[in-house]
Order: structure tokens, then sequence, then C-alpha cells
């Protein structure tokens, strides 16, 4: 961990950087050293040049190295809240969903409803629930994310050095992920890479939305084709290359088929068709991780259907056989 001086949040602090931290953002330092501070007020701080690494002024994406000198300025965070208890009953499932653990590494299958994290009128999600339930663990931080609707394999680091090999490894594409979707309509064969730069736009609203346009981030993904249900709907393969936010749910869209369930970026009347064949939730699933262990070698893990939507899967393979 960092070292600093004993210090309350409304005097200056000074931190200096050690192995446990090198390598990480200053903003993301920030926001787990100032717990309970809003993101806005730590970009401002940052932008304001309030925070300081070796008395230079910094950008949030700028990188700790070893022995830098943090000065962190004088904040008001308001009175924080007890955390909500995770239940019993979440606590059976999310220990049930989990597929491998070591010292180092969770992988759990995560349950499509459950947030990743907390925040925006959401008390506890996934990061939260496995810290009340690993008190023992004194670092845990997600290593990627998945979207609340979609469920699958996420992996969890026990150990900042872990968190810094996985990161690592995603930037190398050392890292595969495998999901698999369920898309309205009949998937062409000849259509194995969708490559279309994404745009994320903010609404009125505060809602996220992502779309193609020429002015957006590179982004491809792989497919194939893995089942075929008539012409109504097709079981698919998809492998991110890149990890845009919703990528692989509108590279679907613009290929001309959404996938089933997806509120966002489907239609109602579709959605209602598919609903009446039993799939109640968005058909998007993080079936299969390969990553490098911290310890030596790769692992491979899968991660099976929820019993409901294999269900659904099985009565509609019946319908259209």
């Amino acid at each position: 961990m960092s070292q600093e001086s004993s210090s309350p949040t409304n005097q200056v602090r000074f931190v200096e950087i050690t192995e446990g931290n090198a390598g990480q953002r200053v903003d993301n330092f920030l926001i787990t050293t100032l717990k309970g501070a809003p993101k806005s007020l730590i970009y401002r701080i940052v932008r304001k040049g309030e925070v300081r690494v070796n008395k230079k002024r910094v950008k949030p994406e700028y990188k700790l190295q070893l022995n830098d000198l943090v000065r962190i300025p004088p904040v008001r965070l308001a009175d924080r809240q007890e955390p909500a208890k995770i239940g019993t009953k979440l606590i059976d499932q999310l220990e049930a969903a989990v597929l491998y653990e070591d010292d180092d590494l969770i992988v759990v299958n995560k349950p499509s409803g459950i947030a990743v994290h907390g925040g925006s009128g959401i008390s506890l999600g996934l990061i939260e629930s496995f810290r009340q339930m690993r008190p023992q663990a004194k670092f845990l931080e997600l290593v990627h994310r998945l979207d609340r609707d979609t469920s699958g394999c996420i992996l969890l680091a026990k150990k900042r050095s872990a968190l810094k090999l996985m990161h690592e490894s995603l930037q190398k594409s050392r890292i595969t992920k495998i999901y698999h979707a369920m898309v309205m309509g009949s998937w062409s064969e000849r259509k194995k890479r969708i490559d279309a730069p994404l745009r994320k736009n903010e609404l009125k609203s505060g809602e996220r939305v992502v779309k193609v346009s020429a002015d957006g981030k590179a982004s491809l993904t792989a497919f194939k084709v893995l089942e075929r249900f008539g012409r109504q709907a097709t079981l698919i393969e998809a492998r991110p290359i890149t990890g845009r936010t919703h990528q692989i749910r509108v590279h679907c869209q613009f290929a001309g088929h959404p996938i089933v369930g997806d509120t966002k970026y489907n239609t109602d009347e579709m959605n209602d068709v598919m609903r009446s064949h039993g799939f109640n939730r968005l058909f998007l699933h993080a079936a299969e991780l390969r990553f490098p262990l911290p310890s030596g070698g790769r692992k491979v893990i899968k991660a099976p259907l929820e019993i409901s939507l294999q269900k659904a899967v099985n009565s509609f393979k019946s319908k259209n056989s």
C-alpha cells in the first residue's frame, strides 16, 4: 500500500507511492484514497492543479510511478452512510456463482440483473457484496465490467499486483472473452467480423446510448453462428477484439440483428414476441474467459447459462425444429 502522513481530509496530505499502487492511474488512486468523494470532485481538483505529483500538475490518466510523491488537497466529504448489508439469499446466490477462486483472483458467473458496482440508486453491487463476503480480503477490485443485464464470467482481483497483471493482459489481448447471444433473424455465415466505430452519447435524461459513428472509437467484434432457429432467431458467438461500452449490443443492432431482450437497442415489438417464448431478459452471456494466472499458466473458465434461459432455449428449439 502507499505510505502517507497521518492527517484528516481537511488538511493537505502527501502520499508516497509504493509497489502496491505503482502503475495505477492517478484518478483511480484518488477515488480509492478519498472514499466517498464524488468523481466530479476528483476530476475538479486534478484539473485545477490542486493534486500534484512530485510538485507538478498531472492529468487524470497519469500513471503513478514508484516513489512518486502525491499532494492531496483538503476536501470536504459528506458524512458517509453505512453500506447496505448483503442478505443471506444473495450471499447464497453469489457463492454458488463462484466458478474459480485462488489467492489472486475470483471468477463469478454474474447473474443477470445484478450491477457490478453500486451507484445511481443501486446501494449494493457485485463488488460491494464480495467485499462483505470476503472480509479477510484487504484488496478486492473489478478487473473489468459487465452491463447489469448481461450475465456470465467476470473477474475480480484480490491483490493489486493481480489487478495490474490483468489490466496489462487486457491491453495486450492476452485475455479472451467469448459471449453467447441470441439475435433476431437469420445471421449470415459470411458476417464474421463487424468493424464499426462507436461513440457514446448521453441523453438529457442522463441515459447513455452508444451509436455507430464515423468520429467514434475503432471497434471490432468477431462473430460465429452457433445455432439457427428458423428465420426467427440465431444463437451466435461474439468475441470483442476491442472493449467499447455496449459494443456487442450495438454491433448486432448495426448488422440488422439486435439481441433478444435488449430494451435499449431492440424494438418493444420484437422483445414482446420473444417474451412470449419465455425470453424475459437480455440474451447476452459471457460464456467463456481465457486468461493468464499470476502464479503461471493459463486458465479457461466456462459459465453455464442460467436454468430459466436454458429452458427457454430448449422450448424455442422444439417449436422451431
